[in-house]
């Protein structure tokens, strides 16, 4: 997750949303990543789907079974969805979004039982860093 957050931190400096992610594979960083929809001028381009998409480069498939991803906030419903299209067996992530995670705290897309793929999901780690980053970066900006 700290490299995670290092991502964030990179996003900030690059004045999108500070979110960061990164793809493991057996302990192995596979991708990493931080939100960018106003530099690439893409409402998809948030950390999830960047990483997903450099993960499935990187092995040269669209299915990632052994990725964890790692997310300094929890995933919103399009990256939830891109996660499972992609098969992604873990997500850890820092800090809830009460206004739009899709991992437990509005929905709870990973885990729903009528689809045909479901995410292990852990929240909460590192989650006082990850949200400081946010926090301090929206207060510099209201």
């Amino acid at each position: 997750m700290g490299i995670a957050i290092e991502q964030a931190r990179a996003a900030a400096a690059a004045g999108e949303v500070p979110v960061g992610a990164i793809a493991v594979r057996a302990g192995v960083i596979v991708a990493s990543g931080h939100n960018r929809p106003i530099s690439e001028v893409d409402p998809t381009a948030h950390a999830e789907i960047i990483v997903v998409r450099e993960a499935a480069r990187a092995l040269g498939a669209y299915r990632l079974t052994e990725i964890s991803l790692y997310v300094t906030l929890e995933p919103c419903v399009m990256c939830v969805g891109a996660m499972i299209a992609a098969r992604i067996s873990k997500i850890v992530y820092g800090t809830r979004d009460g206004k739009a995670g899709a991992l437990g705290s509005v929905y709870d897309i990973g885990r729903d039982g009528r689809l045909n793929h479901r995410l292990e999901v852990h929240g909460g780690v590192m989650e006082d860093e990850c949200a400081e980053i946010l926090r301090e970066f929206f207060r510099l900006r209201r």
